[in-house]
């Protein structure tokens, strides 16, 4: 039996979201209101009182905005990307982008495969005129070795801002076509349509926030291919998580006539999921 919990009130939630949004943690991300209301609102269906809401919306921005997993000084690296050579190949691009790329735990994992990943993944989708990056983190900088065309539309969605700023500076200072956006993709799912979605090590944070999500969202998306990556182990190391990515996935394609193939790389596997749009 469900339990009837309290509402609470538009003024509660709109104090509260001014509250999480000023604090000293999340200020400086500039986090989207609607994903602030949507966590607030989820919380509500499920706990009661303010101060039990408030303790269970600040666990999940933990977890949604991952600062444990690290971040760059933004400001910084957006002064020097003016000084870099326009060219992604450039010996001092690479560099900085390394530099960037290990900044964070998500980005610094796949640096050793680099390469690879991204070849072994366009020989299996084509090269894409239009790319989506959802929940991008900082794998934009991941470009120079991507190897796409400058007229490919390299579109990157993220909620924090500082980070948004950065890669918008970047791809313009190369002349790649595209943008990246600030926007909560749980809630406002992008409708662009792609010939490739990247959507990587996200799904888990996705179910962590609202179970069966990731089915619902794959279903929005408009792309012919779906690149969705999970990490084959935890953080420490110490425990597999292959089972799990792959009960995930199964789930979220349950019922679907969609082809589902798997490329397995030493720290993370990609799952394309190819619908007919």
């Amino acid at each position: 039996m469900s339990k009837n919990f309290p509402t609470i009130t538009t003024e509660d939630k709109n104090a509260l979201a001014d509250r999480l949004a000023s604090s000293r943690k999340y200020c400086q991300v500039e986090i989207p209101r609607e994903t602030l209301l949507d966590l607030i609102d989820k919380a509500a269906q499920t706990h009661h009182g303010l101060k039990e809401i408030e303790e269970v919306v600040r666990r999940k921005l933990h977890n949604l905005v991952a600062p444990y997993l690290g971040d760059p000084d933004y400001e910084a690296l957006q002064a020097l990307i003016p000084t870099l050579p326009q060219r992604l190949d450039a010996p001092d691009v690479k560099e900085f982008c390394l530099r960037v790329l290990n900044a964070h735990s998500s980005t610094r994992e796949r640096v050793p495969i680099n390469e690879e990943f991204y070849k072994r993944i366009f020989a299996l989708t084509g090269i894409p005129a239009v790319v989506l990056d959802l929940a991008c983190g900082l794998n934009p900088f991941a470009l120079p070795w991507m190897n796409l065309p400058p007229t490919c539309q390299y579109l990157a969605y993220d909620l924090h801002q500082p980070r948004v700023q950065l890669i918008d500076a970047f791809l313009r200072h190369f002349g790649q076509a595209g943008a990246a956006c600030r926007q909560d993709i749980l809630v406002d799912p992008p409708q662009t349509q792609a010939d490739v979605i990247f959507f990587f090590k996200e799904a888990h944070r996705f179910e962590q926030r609202e179970t069966g999500a990731t089915r619902k969202f794959l279903d929005y998306l408009q792309a012919r291919q779906i690149l969705l990556s999970l990490p084959t182990e935890s953080l420490t190391g110490r425990r597999s998580m292959l089972e799990q990515d792959r009960a995930l996935v199964a789930a979220a394609c349950d019922g679907k006539p969609w082809q589902v193939e798997e490329l397995l790389f030493s720290t993370e596997i990609v799952f394309c999921i190819r619908k007919t749009i």
